[in-house]
Formats: structure tokens, sequence, C-alpha cells
């Protein structure tokens, strides 16, 4: 089945619903045995995902997603997602430029990471929206603590993406920042959403209750990954992972058609029974 995509805005572009995340499992010398990841990103494409999502960071994961690309032939083929992590105009420009290079020589979305001088950056980013060297651009956070910050900036800056942890575990921002990014039409980035494989181990030797099939989920990853695409406001999950079969199960939970978002209280008490 071909996955779902979902709008970016109002601007008529679309994305695939599942990308990856390059934390950790990205972030390897230039001499590594890089197979696997490159395995990764072959299912992803093939499975009609694009978007990949790094940072600065994340140690070398931007120049591994770069050479790999570059490898593959397959730097067009990709929604390439950064961030800019640093303080000042200047070393902001001068990180934004190396990491353009890094990821291939192109970006589609440059984010604010963590929100770190956020206005610092802002002008800069904009400006590469207007001359096209970017498509959009968007702030982030990881932490639910954040959340407030987060409103703050959306009400100031009006980007185009949020970025922010979302799982079957972490809920708080049903309550204010998911409900104003669908109000807004602001397209929206779940990171950690399989809580940095903590929400598996606590599953993984426990069978996936037949019910799970309701919600087209055929394994625990599945279910958790769409508890969080029956929330409207969600744009793309990006779980990380440099294992390919973990990739190929990822992009599987895709697949259209998404739970309504009235079965998300369903999905979290089947959850909560299991774990």
């Amino acid at each position: 089945m071909a996955m779902a995509t979902r709008p970016v805005g109002t601007g008529g572009d679309l994305l695939p619903v599942i990308g990856l995340g390059t934390w950790q499992q990205f972030d390897v010398g230039p001499k590594a045995d890089l197979s696997r990841q490159r395995q990764v990103l072959d299912v992803l494409f093939e499975a009609g995902g694009t978007v990949i999502d790094a940072s600065p960071m994340y140690g070398q994961a931007e120049a591994r997603v770069g050479d790999l690309l570059r490898d593959m032939d397959r730097v067009d083929a990709a929604y390439l997602a950064t961030k800019v992590w640093t303080r000042g105009r200047a070393a902001g420009l001068a990180q934004m430029e190396r990491s353009r290079w890094l990821m291939g020589g192109r970006l589609d979305l440059m984010q604010v990471h963590n929100l770190l001088d956020l206005d610092s950056h802002v002008e800069t980013i904009r400006a590469w929206k207007h001359d096209g060297v970017i498509r959009h651009w968007g702030i982030t956070h990881y932490t639910s603590s954040a959340l407030p910050a987060l409103e703050r900036a959306i009400d100031k800056h009006a980007p185009d993406f949020v970025q922010l942890a979302y799982s079957i575990g972490v809920r708080e921002p049903e309550q204010r920042v998911l409900p104003l990014c669908l109000e807004r039409g602001i397209a929206v980035l779940a990171n950690r959403p399989l809580e940095g494989g903590g929400l598996m181990r606590k599953l993984r030797d426990r069978p996936l209750p037949p019910e799970a099939a309701e919600f087209g989920a055929a394994s625990w990853g599945q279910l958790a990954l769409r508890f969080i695409l029956a929330h409207p406001a969600v744009t793309c999950v990006i779980p990380g992972t440099d294992d390919p079969a973990h990739m190929a199960d990822n992009a599987a939970a895709g697949a259209d058609p998404m739970p309504e978002p009235a079965a998300q209280a369903a999905m979290a008490s089947l959850w909560a029974k299991s774990g």
C-alpha cells in the first residue's frame, strides 16, 4: 500500500507521513561501514518516504546523510530537513551554509534547534526562504517543558513547521500546541515517537493484541506511530533507526487509511492494558 501524504500549510506541498530521524544512528565517522544506513534510506525511498531530519547537534549525521545520498544519486529525491544550533546571526549563517553543503548542496527545511537564539536566526532563515534557498522554515524542541516557549514562538514568528516530542506516552502537546498548529495551518514533525526505543523495550516480549488490527497496526511500533498520525495536526513522524527491518516496519505504519482522531483513546487504552 502507498504511504499516505499530508499537506504543508496551504502552499500545495505534500509530505509522506513517515520520515527518518538521524540522531545517533547516523552519527558515525566517514570510514565507518554505512551499509545499514544505506539500506535504511533504500527502504525509506522504496516505501514512498522522503523526509530526513538532521542537525549539527547530531555530530556527523548531516555529513553521512549527504555522503550516502550523493553516492545513491538520491539528493533530489529527499526532503532534507536540518537545524541551526548556535548563537549569533553570523555564526548561524555560517553553520547553515555548512549544513547545506554537508547534506548534498540543497535543503528543504531549516529549523531553529531547541529555539536557541531564535530571534537572531529568523531574519536569515526567512531571507533564505524568500530567495528560494529553502522551501520551509521551522522551530523545534524535544521536551514538554518547552511547550509554552514553542507556543510563544508560534505567536511571534508564525513558522511553517513545529517539531516537538509527541508519543503515545508523551501527550502534553495535545493540550495547546497541537491544536494551535492545526488552527494556524502549521505543519508538525513528531520527534521521539518511540521515546528513544523505550516504548518498544517495554512491550517487545508481549504479543500484539488482535484488536490492534482494527487500527491498521501489525506491530507495537506501528500502533505507536499510527496513534500519533491519528492526530490531525501531525504532518510527519520521524523515528530514528539504522535497522532496515525497523525502517520497513515504521514505513508500513504510514499506509492509508489513517486512523480517525476518535481512535486515539482506544489505541491508548490498548497500549496501557498491555504495558
